[in-house]
Order: structure tokens, then sequence, then C-alpha cells
């Protein structure tokens, strides 16, 4: 069985690559790509935390996959709504790159 620190590290390298692709990217799918891999890790440290600190008695607690099943609706739905506005704006704007949308300017 692999060790927890080693899922911890996993999950630590792909939120912080996904922080920097958010915070870096000038491009909207980039962004939406780096919070997606944020997303990833978050659920990499719940099923982790599931599996390792799980009751001696054998239950049927399922709280960390329960949860990591609502980050992955959650991450679903945000893909979804997200890409439809980068479409929106492409469409009026013909562009995706966030320093040149300016929605509140006329």
């Amino acid at each position: 069985m692999i060790p927890l620190p080693f899922y911890l590290l996993l999950a630590a390298a792909l939120f912080c690559i996904g922080l920097f692709g958010a915070l870096a990217r000038r491009n909207a799918i980039a962004i939406l790509m780096g919070i997606e891999l944020m997303l990833n890790a978050v659920n990499i440290n719940l099923i982790a935390f599931w599996r390792y600190i799980q009751p001696a008695a054998p239950t049927w607690d399922l709280a960390g996959q329960i949860f990591a099943l609502f980050v992955i609706t959650l991450a679903a739905a945000e893909a979804a709504i997200a890409l439809a506005l980068v479409i929106a704006i492409y469409r009026s704007r013909d562009t995706v790159n966030v320093e040149e949308v300016d929605l509140m300017k006329w």
C-alpha cells in the first residue's frame, strides 16, 4: 500500500501547478484548466484521507468518497458554465484573453 505522504505530495504538486496555471495565464481556457487541476488535487486529498483515516471497525463510512463526488459534480458544472461564458465572450469580443475582455467598459 502506498503511504499517505506520497498522496499528499502528489496533491500538493498538482495544486501548485494548478495555482500557477490559474494566476500566470492570460487565456481564459488555461485559467479554467488550472482551476480544474486544483479541484483534482482536492479530490486526491479527500480520497487519501478517507482511505487512511478510517474507523477500525468495518463500517460503511463513505464521507470522503461522497465529498469527492460533490467536488467532481461541482467541477463539471463550473466547467460547463465557464465554457459557455467564454464562448459568449469570444463571440462578442473575438478574444479569450482576460486582459482584453473588459465588459464593463462601453
